[in-house]
């Protein structure tokens, strides 16, 4: 099963129900052309794949709407199982994939490096690994970044925040 929430804009009014995506105007003139960035920075569509719902919860918590001045979360689009998250990474356009990899029967780390793989042009990948000594194996997957557990909410901003601008294109 997965779930897409939309992260109210940074810019948009304090009145709005969260959830609620904002105009295209409250998003600057880039987010109105079509593109991810605003006139402040870079807006993220992410996928966020854990079995765990209460490690999903405490990503989008720790995370938060904006995890840099310069980095806003557009919107969250979860997954709990590993085909649901290579199904919509190989057909949605996400600009950062964070994968647990700690969940269950398909973990994050395989799942990395399968989508490094095999999907066109991969958006970064954060995993979330079980302890700072499994960095070796969040490398073999091929994870852009690795953050281990108990999850450190500054660490994991910034780790998103560096990530965001990592898939950052230069305008033209």
């Amino acid at each position: 099963m997965s779930r897409s929430t939309e992260a109210p804009a940074a810019d948009a009014s304090v009145g709005s129900p969260a959830g609620v995506p904002a105009d295209d105007t409250a998003r600057g003139d880039a987010a109105a052309a079509g593109g991810r960035g605003t006139s402040s920075g870079r807006s993220l569509r992410v996928l966020l794949y854990s079995d765990d719902s209460t490690t999903r919860d405490k990503v989008r918590l720790a995370v938060g709407r904006r995890p840099a001045r310069d980095v806003s979360i557009e919107s969250w689009f979860e997954c709990a199982t590993g085909e649901m998250a290579l199904r919509a990474a190989e057909h949605d356009d996400f600009d950062l994939l964070i994968l647990d990899g700690e969940a269950g029967k398909v973990g994050g780390m395989g799942l990395a490096r399968q989508l490094k793989n095999e999907v066109y042009d991969c958006p970064p990948i954060l995993v979330l690994t079980g302890r700072p000594q499994d960095a070796w194996l969040a490398a073999w997957s091929m994870a852009d970044l690795a953050v281990p557990h108990p999850l450190d909410p500054v660490v994991l901003a910034a780790a998103v925040a560096e990530l965001g601008r990592r898939g950052a294109v230069a305008p033209a």
